[in-house]
């Protein structure tokens, strides 16, 4: 990973970050930047017709910023959370796409969280049968994770995730600066999902979340760099990419079977991973660590409920249900597991 610099217009130096995601017939840039918000059109035509999609929970400067950017907007906003990633929303969406004229020429912009990204990108994906999609990804969880590979969704009752399609984005723009106005929790749960990356590729990350201060800019940067690698090596989880789903076959379960959705997505990941790390070592220190991000110790759901929402897991098939384990920082394995030997996991205490 390397910074670069660029000067324009005789303006002090700007220092950012470019990877390029290369897939066959759908490479785009990465670019993580510092106020990248303020130069949209250094990345995106602010000429063509406009869809842009965020959530109540969104800042107005961050819209406003976006908006007077672009000469021909409109723009879709939708009742912040996990309740809204549903086929209702994405039917609302599309009608206004349809009512504001989008055509073939036109384009998605998603300003927000995962579920944000994930719905405007599904939306994209179906408006006539595909238009163009940039990501602008504001909270931690979004870009360190969620904004690069395509996998866009909405969630079909309390099955996370099920209904959608790969839609690449034409550029993902990171800017750290949005963090500010993030509410700590937010960028504790999206940590989880960094925290997930090392484990399962890297020690270094996570030897990164153990020191004095936490070089946030580092993990995002590294996280994300991570990812890129992973989705050019599989776009559409054939193999290797299934290894990004540690840490959520227990951790959706958890997440839907919460109906006022008391726990967001990297909380529930985070304890997700517990169980599917059987050296008591390493999680111990990986519980150390959720501890100093403030992660909640997740202890008490409904059992019942768990079980039931594991055996809809999407990445189930006719021989089980595919699961990862971290066996060390940086190393892996996958293990086909049925529904009942998920239970006995589940059952275990995972905090002593």
């Amino acid at each position: 990973m390397k910074w670069k610099k660029r000067s324009q217009n005789n303006q002090a130096a700007r220092i950012f970050m470019k990877l390029n995601v290369q897939i066959p017939g759908s490479s785009y840039p990465i670019v993580i930047e510092k106020g990248c918000l303020s130069h949209l059109t250094d990345w995106i035509d602010p000429k063509r017709k406009t869809m842009l999609v965020y959530d109540t929970g969104i800042p107005a400067k961050w819209v406003e910023l976006v908006e007077s950017q672009l000469s021909n907007c409109f723009v879709f906003c939708f009742e912040q959370g996990e309740g809204s990633k549903t086929m209702q929303t994405l039917e609302q969406c599309l009608i206004a796409m349809s009512d504001a004229g989008l055509n073939r020429k036109s384009q998605v912009i998603a300003l927000g969280g995962g579920v944000v990204g994930d719905l405007a990108g599904f939306a994209a994906a179906c408006y006539m049968r595909g238009i163009d999609f940039y990501n602008l990804p504001t909270t931690v969880l979004s870009q360190v994770d969620s904004s690069v590979g395509g996998k866009t969704a909405v969630d079909l009752g309390s099955v996370k995730n099920i209904v959608g399609a790969f839609w690449q984005p034409k550029a993902v723009l990171i800017d750290p600066n949005v963090l500010q106005t993030l509410d700590p929790r937010q960028i504790a749960a999206g940590l989880a999902e960094a925290l997930k990356m090392g484990l399962l590729f890297e020690e270094d990350l996570v030897e990164a979340f153990e020191k004095e201060d936490l070089d946030l800019t580092y993990i995002i940067a590294r996280s994300i760099d991570l990812k890129r690698m992973v989705v050019e090596q599989d776009e559409k989880e054939a193999g290797l990419r299934k290894a990004l789903n540690f840490g959520h076959t227990i951790g959706h379960a958890i997440e839907g079977s919460f109906e006022d959705h008391d726990y967001l997505h990297g909380e529930c990941v985070g304890t997700g991973m517990l169980y599917f790390i059987e050296d008591e070592t390493l999680k111990n220190r990986v519980i150390a660590i959720e501890d100093r991000l403030n992660l909640p110790r997740i202890e008490e759901f409904d059992l019942a409920r768990v079980r039931e929402l594991l055996r809809h897991d999407k990445k189930g098939n006719d021989q089980g249900i595919d699961c990862v384990f971290v066996t060390k920082p940086g190393q892996f394995e996958f293990r086909t597991l049925q529904p009942e030997e998920i239970d006995r996991l589940v059952e275990k205490e995972i905090f002593v």
